[in-house]
């Protein structure tokens, strides 16, 4: 038997909307009929905890046994994370990962299974003509130009450290403009990059932070 948590909110939020509409008609009507329906409120309460237990338990099956009976601690991802790492270690430690089939042949990837298959197949066309997809060549002048623009900055950087504050404004004044040019194509690359291989747009007080740090 599953249970739908959605559902279970659902229903707890109308029972608690219904019982305060009825407790509020109640408290307009005579003391004679708020006295006899006073139990009604904490009727209503206990079966809201009740259904929020339910909800709790029914997430908390949902963890791995590592961290249920935890409910007064802040679960995050990287707990999840190294739950994970540590059954592959113990895994390994058992020699699970022995003589699994095809191993030492190697792997094929020509498909990949994830990827959409129209998305696919148009890569495998491009690879085997030797062509590489079009946010592969602009994450490759990305960078180029990033490491270029931060040679730049340095030798900029060195100028004020020098005394010529003169120097060091006008060049970062340029530096400022290819930034913004760097960050367009950043734009660019992450609107039609696969999903999760997008870039961060350089920021100038953080980079002016790195070089302070040195």
């Amino acid at each position: 038997m599953s249970i739908d948590s959605r559902s279970l909110f659902v229903s707890t939020a109308r029972f608690s909307s219904s019982s305060s509409s009825s407790s509020s008609s109640s408290s307009s009507s005579s003391s004679s009929s708020s006295s006899s329906s006073s139990g009604k409120p904490k009727a209503g309460k206990k079966l809201i905890d009740r259904l929020s237990a339910v909800v709790d338990a029914f997430h908390e099956r949902k963890l791995p046994p590592e961290l249920r009976g935890q409910r007064n601690n802040v679960r995050s991802e990287t707990d999840m994370i190294n739950v994970v790492e540590q059954r592959i270690w113990h895994s390994m430690e058992e020699g699970q990962f022995e003589n699994l089939p095809g191993k030492g042949k190697p792997l094929k990837l020509d498909t990949n299974p994830h990827a959409d298959p129209a998305e696919d197949t148009l890569y495998r066309i491009l690879s085997k003509n030797g062509c590489a997809p079009e946010w592969v060549e602009l994450n490759k002048e990305i960078r180029s130009k990033i490491s270029e623009w931060r040679m730049s900055l340095k030798k900029a950087w060195a100028t004020k450290g020098s005394g010529d504050h003169s120097e060091w404004v006008e060049r970062s004044e340029a530096l400022k403009l290819q930034l913004r040019e760097i960050n367009d194509k950043v734009f660019r690359y992450n609107l039609i990059v696969p999903f999760g291989r997008q870039m961060f747009s350089l920021k100038w007080e953080k980079e002016l932070g790195y070089l302070e740090e040195k």
